[in-house]
């Protein structure tokens, strides 16, 4: 087939890199616009727009949906993996076989934006890959293929996007041919759930939750926006941090630092300990290396 792919993120990549080893022909990547980013504010390209350079594919990165028209008659299909732009109708008709999505979440479970981030936030076990057909409604299309995959305790949702990136040409290869040959695609079945998109405020953390909520919080927003907390009127992003029952009462937010662990108490005197994490500032550094910088006694709050 003739196949375009529409995506932004890094977790496109392992489909990218497998399709170009394939009889089918990669014919253009679409992406979004150049944005703003770092300090300088300088132009920064999407991770798949820096692959299709790369790779010598022809790349799109439209200001509107309506400047697709005549890239995408000529195509069999386009799969679109974290493109981030909803598409008309009009459009997602245009190829022979329309859009199919590689999704990372079980549908009709975590529709939406943030589908793993949301899953490890809630602390489910398990998630997985669905490949649907694009439709007009917000990840509702009939199934292709889905694939579960066991969360595993230590994943933040960098770890477990980097694992489901990996499976995404499973997923697609299979629907491929379903498609080849014919097989019609299945319409979801089950309990639908959202995964709405992450805002900076929601990720502050709020000691007062029991540990597992924090940490489950804490993996789920790295690495972005990151989980974050006031230190002496500054944000504090935690990168990575532990269940940990406390040896001593601690109330929430207050900090101990004790045998080399940066301990912080949680609801009914549990406590989170503190892997990594990033000062305002600073790179990203363990938690009990910034105790000792930031010379901790044991007493001082979070929040």
């Amino acid at each position: 087939m003739r196949i375009g792919v529409a995506a932004t993120p890094q977790v496109a990549i392992p489909t990218l890199d497998w399709l170009l080893t394939t009889d089918h022909e990669l014919a253009l990547v679409i992406t979004q616009p150049d944005k703003p980013a770092g300090r300088g504010r300088e132009l920064k390209q999407s991770p798949v727009s820096e692959w299709a350079g790369i790779h010598g594919v022809t790349t799109l990165k439209p200001e509107s949906s309506a400047s697709l028209v005549e890239h995408l008659e000529s195509l069999d299909l386009v799969i679109t993996i974290g493109y981030g732009v909803i598409l008309p109708e009009s459009i997602l008709k245009l190829p022979k076989f329309g859009f199919i999505n590689l999704h990372f979440s079980l549908l009709p479970a975590y529709r939406g934006a943030a589908p793993v981030q949301r899953a490890i936030e809630n602390g489910e076990e398990v998630t997985g890959l669905t490949v649907f057909q694009l439709d007009k409604g917000m990840d509702t299309g009939p199934v292709f293929t889905s694939m579960a995959v066991n969360i595993e305790p230590q994943w933040r949702s960098h770890e477990a996007l980097e694992h489901l990136a990996q499976l995404g040409p499973v997923a697609i290869s299979s629907s491929l041919e379903s498609i080849s040959l014919g097989v019609k695609p299945q319409a979801q079945a089950g309990q639908a759930t959202m995964a709405p998109k992450i805002s900076k405020a929601e990720a502050e953390i709020n000691w007062c939750h029991n540990n597992r909520t924090i940490v489950n919080k804490i993996r789920a927003f790295y690495p972005a926006p990151c989980a974050w907390t006031l230190w002496n009127g500054t944000a504090v992003k935690i990168t990575n941090a532990r269940i940990h029952d406390a040896i001593e009462e601690l109330e929430p937010g207050q900090v101990l630092f004790h045998n080399k662990k940066l301990l912080v108490g949680a609801e009914n005197s549990c406590a989170v300990e503190l892997v990594s994490v990033i000062p305002s500032g600073k790179n990203e550094m363990a938690a009990a290396d910034w105790a000792r910088g930031a010379h901790l006694h044991g007493g001082e709050y979070f929040g």
